[in-house]
């Protein structure tokens, strides 16, 4: 029998219908708050590519948690460094997105939404290494990185036995850089260090440091402990050096020496400076492997810790969604990260973390970086200690 055009018409409708189940995804979200525009959108814009490249490989592999296939996608929203703007994404993000984790790559912003993430029952993926993250007793926390006390001595040890014991303190003056701050100053004082001149700036505010630079190096300081976002840190190495400061310097490691010497004038300009490790640095077969993937998509960029981490961040996330078969339940989630970093192949674990203590802090060995002779040299932190 020939159908009719009208009636061919609705068979294929009612064949479409029955087969949309098939083939048809459902799509699950994973939230981002961060700085988008303004001084530190560079620093955002290095963690959300991580993210959606480690999303676009997931999606590429088929994402299927307890029997049942999804895509998965980041729903990223600015909040321009803002902690207050970061607590109004994660309402958008909870409410319009139905995100079971949101990761937020800096401190103020994690602390807006630990006040109320366990009550509405979503994970805060923690891109900062901030102590007091994990110490507040959030069941709903991943702190990314490891605990940035751990950089503390060594990068002191380096640099005042190198330069000398006089540091002047001009680093960024948000909730970062201040918490920082407070570890640093007993640190350096029990290893004989003074700090002669102690002048925080606003980083992501700012756009010329001399002045505050200039007050820095009125205390004729041989060290200066400096960092905030990659750009503004970068000006304030250039400037320094244009003042005629030729000592060390200490970088906290949300500066990245590979991005400020783009803005400082090369490696040569930070001789003498210790911080993280630069992800274009790291020999690891695994980084290089990771680097070139990167840079296929994105042509020239520089990769960063801010991209790899979290890179590994999502993928581990949604390999604990798999192993909790769960796509929603943060608290079953959250108990399957450990085992998901620990399962991981090291393709897409760059940085070696281990796994994932009580608390939600990462575990993983050091390293760090040095700048000797215009050069970047490799260090693992207990050989500085």
């Amino acid at each position: 029998m020939r159908l009719q055009p009208t009636r061919l018409a609705t068979a294929l409708a009612a064949g479409l219908v029955l087969t949309a189940p098939a083939w048809a995804q459902e799509v699950v979200k994973i939230g981002f708050s961060g700085p988008l525009s303004g001084g530190a959108a560079l620093y955002g814009k290095n963690v959300l590519d991580g993210m959606n490249m480690a999303v676009d490989e997931i999606n590429a592999a088929g994402f299927e948690v307890a029997g049942k296939k999804y895509k998965l996608e980041i729903a990223a929203l600015d909040d321009k460094y803002n902690p207050s703007e970061t607590a109004i994404n994660a309402q958008r993000l909870v409410q319009e997105s139905k995100t079971p984790a949101i990761l937020v790559p800096h401190s103020g912003g994690i602390y807006a939404l630990q006040t109320n993430n366990e009550a509405q029952k979503y994970l805060v993926l923690a891109y900062s290494s901030t102590p007091q993250i994990t110490a507040r007793g959030n069941k709903l926390t991943l702190r990314i990185p490891p605990d940035f006390t751990s950089y503390i001595e060594p990068f002191i040890n380096y640099t005042t036995k190198k330069f000398g014991k006089n540091v002047a303190i001009a680093d960024a003056d948000h909730d970062y850089a201040k918490a920082w701050n407070a570890a640093f100053k007993p640190l350096l004082e029990k290893a004989g260090g003074k700090v002669v001149a102690d002048n925080p700036m606003s980083y992501t505010r700012a756009t010329d440091f001399y002045s505050g630079v200039s007050r820095a190096l009125a205390g004729k300081p041989d060290v200066l402990f400096i960092g905030g976002p990659s750009e503004p840190t970068g000006l304030v190495v250039k400037q320094a050096r244009e003042l005629g400061f030729k000592g060390g310097f200490i970088l906290i490691d949300q500066a990245k020496l590979d991005e400020v010497a783009k803005v400082s004038g090369g490696y040569g300009s930070l001789n003498g400076a210790i911080g993280v490790l630069p992800v274009m640095e790291d020999k690891l077969p695994e980084s290089v492997a990771f680097v070139q993937r990167f840079q296929k998509l994105y042509p020239n960029r520089l990769v960063t810790s801010e991209t790899s981490l979290n890179y590994s961040a999502v993928h581990a996330t949604a390999l604990a969604m798999k192993l909790a078969g769960s796509v929603t339940d943060a608290t079953a989630i959250r108990a399957k990260l450990s085992e998901a970093f620990k399962t991981m192949p090291r393709r897409e674990n760059m940085f070696g973390v281990s796994g994932v203590d009580a608390t939600g802090s990462s575990e993983a060995d050091g390293r760090a970086a040095v700048v000797e002779d215009g050069k970047i040299r490799e260090v693992m932190l207990n050989s500085l200690k």
